[in-house]
């Protein structure tokens, strides 16, 4: 389907960019996207992907809204609260944007779920806030072969990372997966929630906002990804620097000792 009269307008910015153009736009136009959280980092990830023009966007969270969560959860109002993340975020997508078509998941991913639900959309962005659910998803869309673009923040510092491990790099060798930037999660109780160490509002808007950027690039293919590449982020500082990494042989999913 191609764009409408009003939708060359609203893109007019992107339909200028030569690494966008009327190609890409559409390509955004006929992506699904599923995000995973309506919280500090998919709330302006739902906003930028909205206001890109992605085609159908899916969101996933079984969270209910709190007073809390305002301080950086900015897709939602004070009238939200306590309502439905999922329905907080689909109104104010189709308030941005009326040619969005938004799939409400309002459920908590486990794994008689995360397969069958990633596999109805072409890339997947996790701003979850637990390692539970971000290894279930990077698993999943592993074995489901869907790109995944993951990002965590906590306090003051944050990271984000692209994943293909189902594909080959250039040197020959399987892309890395989640496993082998986290072998293991850590012990319970070692990592604080935002509950208890907090979280800088302003740097879930940065990161959400970068992930949106990189599921972007993902879906029309221009500049270099970060697949391979970790993004760090220190707010106290003002610091961003980029980490290489590679695939672990040993990981369980890709590595030499890997079912095949």
């Amino acid at each position: 389907m191609s764009l409408s009269g009003d939708e060359i307008e609203r893109y007019a910015r992107h339909l200028v960019l030569r690494d966008i153009g009327g190609p890409g736009q559409q390509r955004l136009k006929n992506a699904r996207v599923l995000a995973v959280g309506a919280g500090g980092l998919g709330a302006p990830l739902l906003q930028y992907l909205a206001a890109a023009g992605v085609g159908v966007i899916g969101v996933v969270d079984d969270d209910r809204i709190a007073l809390s969560n305002l301080q950086r959860q900015v897709i939602h109002s004070t009238e939200d609260v306590g309502r439905l993340k999922t329905d907080s975020a689909r109104e104010a997508i189709t308030r941005l944007n009326p040619n969005i078509l938004v799939e409400t998941h309002p459920l908590r991913l486990d794994e008689t779920n995360a397969r069958a639900l990633i596999a109805r959309y072409d890339i997947v962005a996790d701003g979850s806030d637990n390692f539970a659910t971000r290894y279930l998803v990077s698993d999943s869309c592993f074995y489901e072969k869907r790109p995944l673009v993951t990002a965590a923040l906590g306090g003051f510092d944050a990271s984000l990372t692209t994943l293909r491990p189902f594909e080959v790099g250039p040197d020959g060798r399987p892309n890395p997966t989640y496993r082998c930037l986290f072998p293991e999660p850590p012990p319970s109780g070692a990592t604080p929630g935002c509950e208890e160490a907090g979280v800088l509002g302003a740097l879930a808007g940065v990161v959400g906002a970068m992930m949106a950027l990189e599921v972007v690039r993902e879906i029309v293919g221009f500049g270099e990804g970060l697949v391979g590449r970790l993004i760090l982020i220190d707010a106290r500082a003002m610091r961003f620097e980029t980490l290489r990494y590679a695939q672990d042989p040993d990981n369980p999913l890709n590595g030499v000792s890997a079912p095949r």
